[in-house]
């Protein structure tokens, strides 16, 4: 090609563009929900935005201590799948488990501790034009749910297995 862009991808970039701040609105506003609705639960930790800076708040990321919730990262996400709740590990697995740096750096997971303890804990939960406040709060009902029950939480998913 000539570098040039071609009409249908320039029509598409603008309309994109004028759909932009409807989109990160509607982010922000689900992000204000998550964390209004998942405040108060304990061993969770929706991480926060500077929201002096701006943002498109694509990515919701929770943070799961099993130690207090009683429920891990990954069984929290299981529960939400079983729910057709589209969560997902987050920076799973890390960039030195990965290849090539896997063969290269075997044991580079002894020098990053902290990058080990996160990549058990983080998750990315949904949000974008594919849900709405309804949702988001079903959601947060769903995590409520399963830390408040977590003996029960556990005892189903080993069930499972």
């Amino acid at each position: 090609t000539n570098g040039k862009m071609n009409e249908v991808s320039a029509a598409m970039g603008l309309t994109s563009l004028e759909s932009l701040d409807q989109f990160i609105a509607i982010n922000y506003r689900h992000y204000k929900q998550y964390q209004h609705e998942l405040e108060e639960i304990p061993g969770i930790r929706l991480v926060k935005y500077d929201e002096s800076e701006k943002c498109n708040y694509q990515y919701l990321v929770l943070e799961v201590d099993e130690t207090v919730a009683q429920v891990s990262r990954d069984q929290l996400v299981d529960i939400l799948r079983a729910e057709n709740v589209l969560a997902r590990r987050y920076f799973y697995p890390g960039c030195h488990r990965m290849e090539p740096y896997r063969s290269y750096f075997p044991h580079a997971g002894l020098l990053l501790p902290e990058t080990e303890r996160l990549v058990q804990r983080v998750m990315t939960l949904p949000t974008g034009t594919g849900i709405d406040l309804e949702e988001v709060s079903r959601i947060c009902h769903i995590i409520r749910f399963a830390i408040a029950h977590s003996r029960e939480t556990r005892e189903r998913l080993a069930e499972q297995e």
